[in-house]
Protein backbone atom coordinates (compact mmCIF):
# COMPACT_ATOMS: atom_id res chain seq x y z
CA UNK A 1 0.00 0.00 0.00
CA UNK A 2 2.81 2.43 0.25
CA UNK A 3 3.53 2.37 -3.48
CA UNK A 4 0.35 3.55 -3.70
CA UNK A 5 0.35 6.17 -1.02
CA UNK A 6 3.60 7.12 -2.56
CA UNK A 7 2.10 7.79 -5.86
CA UNK A 8 -1.02 9.67 -4.67
CA UNK A 9 1.53 11.70 -2.70
CA UNK A 10 3.65 12.13 -6.07
CA UNK A 11 0.58 13.73 -8.30
CA UNK A 12 -0.30 15.39 -5.20
CA UNK A 13 3.38 17.20 -5.14
CA UNK A 14 2.52 18.69 -8.67
CA UNK A 15 0.16 20.64 -7.67
CA UNK A 16 1.23 22.29 -4.71
CA UNK A 17 1.09 25.82 -4.87
CA UNK A 18 4.91 27.13 -3.90
CA UNK A 19 5.68 30.44 -5.35
CA UNK A 20 7.65 31.61 -2.87
CA UNK A 21 10.06 28.91 -1.58
CA UNK A 22 9.88 26.44 -4.73
CA UNK A 23 10.06 23.54 -2.18
CA UNK A 24 6.98 21.65 -3.20
CA UNK A 25 5.67 18.79 -0.93
CA UNK A 26 2.68 16.23 -1.50
CA UNK A 27 0.96 14.08 1.09
CA UNK A 28 -1.17 11.13 0.82
CA UNK A 29 -2.51 9.82 4.15
CA UNK A 30 -4.56 6.57 4.91
CA UNK A 31 -7.77 5.96 6.98
CA UNK A 32 -8.02 3.03 9.16
CA UNK A 33 -10.47 1.78 6.76
CA UNK A 34 -8.30 1.98 3.37
CA UNK A 35 -9.64 5.11 2.11
CA UNK A 36 -7.02 7.74 1.00
CA UNK A 37 -6.49 11.54 1.01
CA UNK A 38 -4.10 13.35 -0.76
CA UNK A 39 -2.87 17.26 0.20
CA UNK A 40 -0.19 19.48 -1.26
CA UNK A 41 1.26 22.55 0.30
CA UNK A 42 -0.14 26.03 -0.34
CA UNK A 43 2.28 28.97 0.28
CA UNK A 44 0.98 32.29 1.00
CA UNK A 45 2.43 35.86 0.95
CA UNK A 46 2.23 35.74 4.72
CA UNK A 47 4.39 33.24 5.55
CA UNK A 48 2.61 31.76 8.51
CA UNK A 49 -0.25 31.23 6.06
CA UNK A 50 1.19 28.70 4.58
CA UNK A 51 -0.82 25.58 4.55
CA UNK A 52 1.21 22.02 4.70
CA UNK A 53 0.61 18.84 2.47
CA UNK A 54 -0.13 17.30 5.72
CA UNK A 55 -2.77 19.40 7.38
CA UNK A 56 -4.73 19.67 3.80
CA UNK A 57 -4.88 16.33 3.59
CA UNK A 58 -5.83 15.48 6.90
CA UNK A 59 -8.24 18.35 6.51
CA UNK A 60 -9.87 16.75 3.54
CA UNK A 61 -10.33 13.16 5.59
CA UNK A 62 -11.47 14.77 8.31
CA UNK A 63 -13.76 16.95 6.41
CA UNK A 64 -15.07 13.48 4.61
CA UNK A 65 -15.70 11.93 8.03
CA UNK A 66 -12.41 9.87 9.37
CA UNK A 67 -10.98 10.38 12.36
CA UNK A 68 -8.40 7.12 12.32
CA UNK A 69 -5.68 6.94 10.14
CA UNK A 70 -2.34 4.10 9.10
CA UNK A 71 0.07 6.04 7.80
CA UNK A 72 1.34 8.88 5.97
CA UNK A 73 3.54 9.26 3.26
CA UNK A 74 5.19 12.58 2.27
CA UNK A 75 7.01 13.04 -0.86
CA UNK A 76 8.80 16.73 -1.16
CA UNK A 77 11.62 18.25 -3.81
CA UNK A 78 15.00 17.91 -2.69
CA UNK A 79 17.74 14.87 -2.48
CA UNK A 80 16.53 14.53 1.51
CA UNK A 81 13.53 12.83 2.87
CA UNK A 82 11.57 15.38 5.27
CA UNK A 83 9.69 14.61 8.27
CA UNK A 84 6.75 16.69 8.83
CA UNK A 85 7.10 19.82 11.03
CA UNK A 86 6.15 20.49 14.53
CA UNK A 87 2.73 22.04 13.95
CA UNK A 88 1.66 18.92 11.66
CA UNK A 89 2.63 16.20 14.17
CA UNK A 90 0.92 18.29 17.02
CA UNK A 91 -1.97 18.03 14.34
CA UNK A 92 -1.91 14.42 13.44
CA UNK A 93 -1.39 13.59 17.07
CA UNK A 94 -4.87 14.89 18.01
CA UNK A 95 -6.05 12.19 16.56
CA UNK A 96 -3.75 9.28 17.66
CA UNK A 97 -0.24 8.42 17.91
CA UNK A 98 -0.05 5.33 15.90
CA UNK A 99 0.37 6.39 12.54
CA UNK A 100 3.24 4.96 10.53
CA UNK A 101 4.84 8.02 8.76
CA UNK A 102 6.62 7.23 5.50
CA UNK A 103 8.76 10.06 3.70
CA UNK A 104 10.37 9.82 0.35
CA UNK A 105 13.10 12.29 -0.91
CA UNK A 106 15.05 11.71 -4.63
CA UNK A 107 17.72 9.79 -2.88
CA UNK A 108 16.20 7.80 0.06
CA UNK A 109 13.43 7.07 2.41
CA UNK A 110 12.72 7.23 6.04
CA UNK A 111 9.75 5.84 8.38
CA UNK A 112 9.03 6.71 11.83
CA UNK A 113 5.91 6.14 14.28
CA UNK A 114 4.24 9.20 14.57
CA UNK A 115 4.84 8.88 18.90
CA UNK A 116 8.39 8.56 18.14
CA UNK A 117 8.43 11.82 15.91
CA UNK A 118 6.28 13.88 19.17
CA UNK A 119 6.44 11.97 21.82
CA UNK A 120 4.17 14.45 23.73
CA UNK A 121 1.69 16.11 22.32
CA UNK A 122 -0.67 18.53 23.98
CA UNK A 123 -3.77 16.64 24.20
CA UNK A 124 -7.26 17.30 25.84
CA UNK A 125 -5.85 15.31 29.03
CA UNK A 126 -3.76 18.75 29.43
CA UNK A 127 -7.21 20.57 29.24
CA UNK A 128 -9.24 18.41 32.32
CA UNK A 129 -10.14 20.59 34.89
CA UNK A 130 -10.03 23.65 33.00
CA UNK A 131 -13.33 23.91 31.77
CA UNK A 132 -16.86 22.06 33.64
CA UNK A 133 -18.50 20.03 31.56
CA UNK A 134 -17.35 18.29 28.25
CA UNK A 135 -16.22 20.66 25.21
CA UNK A 136 -19.31 21.03 22.95
CA UNK A 137 -18.71 19.28 19.67
CA UNK A 138 -15.79 16.99 21.18
CA UNK A 139 -15.52 13.54 19.75
CA UNK A 140 -15.52 10.23 22.52
CA UNK A 141 -11.46 10.31 22.77
CA UNK A 142 -12.11 6.62 22.66
CA UNK A 143 -13.56 6.25 19.44
CA UNK A 144 -12.42 10.23 17.74
CA UNK A 145 -15.78 10.28 16.44
CA UNK A 146 -18.23 13.05 16.90
CA UNK A 147 -20.50 12.73 20.44
CA UNK A 148 -23.53 14.92 18.73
Amino acid sequence: MTDELTRVAQEAKVRAYAPYSGFRVGAALETETGQVFSGCNVENASYGLTQCAERVALGAAVAAGYRRFRRLVIVADGEGAVAPCGACRQVLGEFGAGVEVWSFGDEGKRHWALADLYPEPFSRMDLEGVRDGEQPGAGDPETMRPTS
